[in-house]
């Protein structure tokens, strides 16, 4: 066997672990929203296999070893899992279509500077704001009304939307967090309606590559750990100008999934431990800053790209700091 051939067979492996990690979180959302979480990821998966074959046959490389990595398909279906249920179809391909074209633009496999995923979710987020907002009430719909709500055909149904806890609690100017916890339908015991177990789902699977060793706790822990922090110095209780409890923002949003599958990824990410470290830590900090302060509700996806541009530095960083060390 050919280094080249085992390094290959060592990607492939770890992106079926991947994919077999998102298991429990992907079945937590389908409990929650429904068919939509579903349409998303056939429609990522289509997307993301169509561009990946067009753009490997227009450079003239081979497909099918390409293909059969699995990386385009863990791509998919981390866009998938981050984007709203139900969302129209063309946003949906367009997320995914951006994402492995930003993957190609510098190269391919290995060589992309951001994560993709995070590049497609961070496109259609700013292109088309106000349909990245609709998030369904829990239970979404039906695979009929699911299917004419994505492809736009017969009647959608009524009301199926609401504004996630994140969103309630970024534009809320009079309600203290237990109102919240008492009478908003967004939010559960601890964080989201739901989405509180989404996200102990995802830290399952994120636990799972932890044991398996498909990546090092650096990055996740250095990702929950500065959330953690910076919303416990943050906080000031139930207040009506609260941002949260540091136990609410670990079990809000997309905590888990960022910190254990896209903080996470490889290539874009930090190489060194200590540099992971920080990466993870920066990503929670600006995480909180973003959805605190900024005129988003999550910000896991601009968080991890623009810590994507600061890998070098951290690297420099701590070679620096290294060397300093060095007797």
């Amino acid at each position: 066997m050919s280094p080249l051939e085992s390094v290959d067979e060592r990607l492939q492996q770890a992106m079926k672990l991947v994919l077999l990690a998102t298991v429990p979180g992907m079945l937590a959302l389908f409990w929650l929203y429904g068919w939509g979480v579903l349409i998303n990821l056939i429609l990522t998966a289509v997307t993301a296999l169509a561009v990946e074959a067009a753009v490997l046959h227009l450079r003239k490389q081979s497909i099918k070893p390409t293909l059969s990595d699995g990386s385009a398909l863990v791509s998919a279906t981390l866009l998938a899992l981050a984007l709203p249920p139900y969302c129209p179809w063309w946003l949906t391909v367009s997320a995914a279509a951006f994402a492995l074209l930003g993957k190609h633009l510098y190269g391919g496999v290995g060589k992309n500077p951001f994560n993709p995923a995070m590049l497609g979710f961070a496109l259609v987020l700013v292109t088309f704001p106000q349909q990245m907002t609709l998030w369904p009430s829990a239970h979404g719909m039906s695979l009929l009304g699911g299917l004419q709500q994505v492809f736009g055909f017969g009647q959608a149904p009524d009301a199926w939307a609401q504004a996630t806890a994140l969103d309630s609690l970024r534009i809320n100017k009079s309600l203290t967090m237990d109102e919240h916890f008492a009478s908003n339908p967004a939010f559960g015991h601890f964080g989201g309606r739901g989405v509180e177990w989404v996200n102990l789902a995802f830290l399952a699977g994120g636990a799972f590559l932890l044991q398996r060793r498909v990546f090092t706790w650096h990055a996740p822990v250095g990702m929950l750990a500065s959330l953690f922090i910076i919303s416990l110095l943050c906080w000031n209780g139930s207040g009506s100008d609260s941002h949260g409890s540091p136990l609410f923002h670990l079990l809000t949003g997309a905590t888990m999934l960022g910190a254990f599958f896209i903080a996470t990824e490889p290539v874009s990410g930090a190489k060194s431990p200590g540099a992971r470290l920080l990466f993870g830590a920066g990503v929670g900090i600006l995480t909180y800053l973003i959805r605190t302060w900024g005129g988003y509700p999550d910000g896991v996806a601009f968080a991890v790209l623009l810590m994507n541009l600061g890998v070098p530095a951290l690297e420099r960083l701590v070679a620096s700091r290294q060397e300093q060390m060095a007797p």
